[in-house]
This record gives structure tokens, sequence and C-alpha cells, in this order.
């Protein structure tokens, strides 16, 4: 049966949080009708609404699952069911499941997109927002890394490898640094314009001064080992995706993951978690990354990679890009403080970086 191309769609004072569209509904029917499951109830759990994409729950007769709309291109999706398969099968990860379509496919493609059904692991519950949680998380990250190593893609789907563009992203957050100062004099009279304009001087020199870092570092001979020797980073890993289980910590939404230097995802861990204190915390930071290094080991050439992309602006680039889409109403009070914020919590970062920076050498702490 034909059905219509999937689209993103409005969310409005009109619909609800986890609005789907009853076409889309309509086509998650019949997708289940490819898999021998007798299913109870079926709940929106949540949903993609800019993007297109939608997670809900199943009730059936052999246990809780999910069925998920992923977002991307089929080829691009073909990719990362590809990893969850590898990671289950081959290396029994605890990452879910998924359940085979009654003719043995791991998905279903209706309205130009995949459609699957995986594994709902239950009990999962977040782990606490203090250290040890975050050292919880470290180390799951680590072991996922360590897991995803060796992972060849299905021979008709679209690599995802991040592994040789370090360079490009850094030049493009620089380029854009020059975007967020023009546009910020365009729109002089707004309330955050001055504050921007009195701070994206500095942000900028910080992520001048990375550049020059990478390329002066050991980044450039090891990205030659290849996508199968560095394995899988999650690019979207975090408090949320990284959930306590009875026997340990499970994984879960890899619909993003990619090939890269796993150091992506323990930076944005790291910066996240100290953005979410709003300061930078020695202590965190080293036990963080000795909870990573147990798991998967780090070498000084990796810690190196991971304290230059520690040193860019990360948090003030992820905060203010939504400038370039519309400055008028992003610049306002809000933005103003915001800014501050960052500012205040950027100059208790290099204390931090400063004492770390000759705490690995050899893969080993001092």
């Amino acid at each position: 049966m034909d059905h219509p191309i999937i689209e993103p769609w409005e969310a409005d004072d009109l619909t609800h949080e986890f609005y789907v569209p009853d076409y889309i509904e309509r086509i998650a029917q019949n997708v289940l009708e490819s898999y021998d499951l007798s299913v109870n109830s079926i709940q929106v759990i949540t949903t993609k609404p800019d993007k297109g994409g939608a997670i809900w729950k199943l009730e059936t007769t052999a246990g809780p699952k999910s069925l998920k709309l992923l977002h991307r291109r089929p080829t691009r999706s073909m990719f990362s069911l590809g990893a969850q398969e590898y990671l289950v099968k081959v290396q029994d990860a605890r990452v879910p499941p998924i359940v085979k379509t009654m003719d043995e496919k791991d998905y279903v493609e209706a309205g130009g997109k995949l459609w699957f059904v995986a594994e709902w692991i239950e009990p999962l519950e977040p782990v606490t927002k203090d250290l040890e949680g975050a050292k919880h998380l470290c180390y799951a990250l680590g072991e996922f890394h360590r897991l995803s190593k060796g992972y060849e893609p299905p021979q008709q789907s679209e690599v995802a490898s991040r592994l040789h563009k370090w360079p490009s992203s850094y030049e493009k957050m620089i380029i854009k640094m020059d975007w967020f100062r023009n546009i910020a004099n365009v729109y002089g009279e707004l309330p955050a314009s001055t504050h921007l304009l009195n701070v994206v001087d500095r942000f900028e020199e910080q992520a001048r001064n990375s550049l020059t870092r990478l390329n002066q570092s050991s980044y450039s001979e090891l990205i030659k080992k290849g996508n199968a020797f560095w394995g899988l980073v999650h690019q979207d890993y975090g408090w949320s995706n990284g959930q306590m289980g009875n026997n340990g910590m499970w994984i879960i939404d890899l619909d993003g993951v990619a090939f890269d230097l796993p150091l992506r995802d323990l930076r944005k861990l790291i910066s996240g978690t100290m953005a979410d204190l709003y300061r930078w915390d020695v202590n965190w930071v080293r036990e963080m990354i000795k909870s990573y290094h147990e798991s998967n080991p780090l070498t000084a050439e990796l810690y190196e990679i991971l304290m230059i992309d520690l040193s860019l602006p990360n948090e003030f680039y992820k905060n203010i890009k939504e400038v370039v889409y519309e400055p008028e109403l992003f610049l306002n009070d809000q933005t103003t403080q915001l800014i501050q914020t960052i500012v205040d919590t950027d100059q208790t970062k290099w204390p931090v970086l400063k004492e770390i920076e000759d705490d690995w050498r050899g893969g080993e702490e001092l």
C-alpha cells in the first residue's frame, strides 16, 4: 500500500504535546501489521514535530515494546539500526534489542521513513544528578564507545562519520562568530546586542586558539586509524539517554550515532554538566574523566584532543547560534542574562583546564 510522504508538522496551541497527525497514526497501525505482535494499547511517548519523528509505547502480550518513526533519511537510519543490531548481537551491549518483522527484517519502510520496533526496557531510572550519577554516565559512555568498535555498516546504508570533520566544525564556529557580530551591529537597538558585541571577540579568539591547537595536535594521525577502529559516538548522550536498569546502565535512543573520535561525547557531557552547575568544578571534571577511562582507556594523545575540545567556547556557540534565525525575538533581555551567565561560567573554566592539563601522560593519571 502506498503512503503519503511523512513531513514535519506544526505543534501549536490547538494541539497537545504528544500530537501526531492522523495520517501518521494510520501509517503506524499499518506498520504494526508487519509484526507478529498482539498489541493491547499504543501510546505516544514523545514527538519531534519539527523533524517528523515520534515514539510510541506498545503494550503487547509479549511485553512492552517501543515503535519508532525515524525522521532521518532511510539510508541514514539504516546505519543507526545496523549499529544497534551490532551492539546487541555481536557485543552484548546494554542497548534495546530490535524486534524483527514477520519476514525477519529490522525495520519497515513507510511514508518515506524507516520504522522499527524494539524492546522496552523496564525498569529504567535516570541516575542521580550528582557526581556519582555523572560518574555512572561516564563509565557507561566509555563502555558504549569500546563495544562499538569494529562496526561495519550495512552495504546499502549511508555511512555517517564525523571523524574527518573536526577542523571544519571549528572553522564553522569561527565564521558564525562573525555572523553574530554583524547581526548584533545591524540590530544594535535591541537589548542584548551591546552585550553580545562586548563578548563575541573574546569567544572568537578562544575558537581560533582551539583550531590552532587542533592543527598542531596528533588529530591528523589519529583519524588515519579509520572509522571501525574508533567506533561510534552517540551524539545526544546525557542524563536522559543513559539510564540505570536492574543489571547496569542502559544506553537508549541510538538514532543519531556516527563514527567519530569518542571524545566528542565525553566533551559534551562534561561541558553540559558544568553549565548545569553554573561553574567548572575540578573535582567533578577529574572524576568524570577517570570514570570514562576505567571503561575505555584514554591515551595521552586522546586526552590532548579532549583538552582542546573543552577549550572551545562550546556553550556560548550552542546557546547563541539561534540568533541567526530570528534576531528580533532572540536579542531580548533574557538573552542578555544568558550571555552574562555564560561569561561568568566560562571564567571558571580556564583555571580548571590549567589544573588538569597534565593529568594524563601515556594514558595514565599522574
